[in-house]
């Protein structure tokens, strides 16, 4: 998708805090822009980590069914931010996919399994802290040619980190004795 969309105007799909309201696809469709090619590769990359992730970690059907309910809601998060009014990328979202997967890994498995997924989630919440998402809408990170917005990242772990959470505990009620 985000290929296929790369030479769109990035005002046609990014998320817009504005328009949330009357075109609340862009919730879905702000994935698919990317404000450089540097930015669209290294969301290109980050996928193809988060998805060989969870592919290791063997994330059942409900952890992509969490990724993708956090999906929509990493991007609405942003409205809490009235300064950011364009946003678009995957890192939020793949944000969101770590975080499930490292949930995931704390709720199943050997004690050697959790050790992994507490581990990647100690580490993804340093990173985000280290952003101060608290500090701003945009930041300009020295080797990039694009502003970032470390509010996204924020949003993409706590949105996936409670959908992981539901998800997890709706599994365990249902295969409950």
């Amino acid at each position: 998708m985000a290929l296929i969309a790369w030479p769109l105007a990035p005002s046609r799909l990014d998320w817009q805090p504005a328009l949330a309201l009357s075109q609340p696809w862009r919730a879905w469709s702000a994935v698919a822009i990317h404000y450089s090619a540097l930015h669209l590769a290294a969301n290109l990359a980050g996928a193809l980590l988060v998805g060989a992730l969870g592919h290791v970690a063997h994330a059942p059907r409900r952890s992509v069914v969490a990724w993708l309910v956090a999906w929509p809601l990493t991007q609405a998060a942003l409205l809490v931010e009235p300064e950011l009014l364009h946003y678009g990328g995957l890192s939020g979202v793949l944000h969101a996919g770590v975080a499930v997967v490292a949930l995931h890994l704390l709720f199943v498995g050997p004690a050697r399994l959790r050790l992994i997924g507490a581990a990647i989630l100690a580490v993804l919440l340093a990173k985000v802290a280290s952003e101060t998402p608290w500090a701003g809408a945009l930041r300009h990170p020295a080797g990039w040619d694009i502003a970032v917005a470390p509010l996204a990242h924020a949003s993409g772990v706590l949105t996936g980190a409670a959908c992981s959470l539901v998800a997890e505990l709706l599994h365990r009620r249902r295969t409950k004795p």
